[in-house]
């Protein structure tokens, strides 16, 4: 893992997505809500960048502007700060629509596990 290393999924909310959550969270909108799209960051540390083994130790998430059901979303990570020596890893969370728009960004700070893996 480096300065500069990325990793991205782009991703599609349906109605059933929402309503699923709605049932869940007790909440109605005709918007993606927004820890939908937190999750895409979980996701992406989680299972791609760093990884396995990845705990949050702080977030900071601002959400710009809401996304349309059915807009495709497309969220990413980039690593900004490497401290290997304590396995800590600052990374940039952004998610945009398909135009471009920004709907959220913000800081990940992350302790990750040295798999081996990457």
């Amino acid at each position: 893992m480096q300065i500069g290393d990325k990793a991205e999924v782009t991703r599609q909310f349906s109605a059933q997505d929402v309503t699923g959550y709605e049932t869940l969270a007790v909440t109605r909108g005709a918007h993606v809500p927004e820890p939908l799209i937190a999750a895409l960051f979980s996701y992406l540390l989680g299972v791609k960048l760093p990884g396995p083994g990845t705990n949050y130790l702080k977030q900071e998430i601002g959400f710009i502007r809401q996304a349309p059901l059915d807009a495709v979303v497309s969220a990413s990570v980039e690593v900004t700060r490497l401290r290997p020596d304590k396995k800590i890893v600052d990374l940039w969370a952004k998610a945009v629509l398909s135009d471009g728009t920004v709907i959220a960004e913000g800081r990940s700070l992350v302790k990750y596990a040295d798999t081996g893996h990457g």
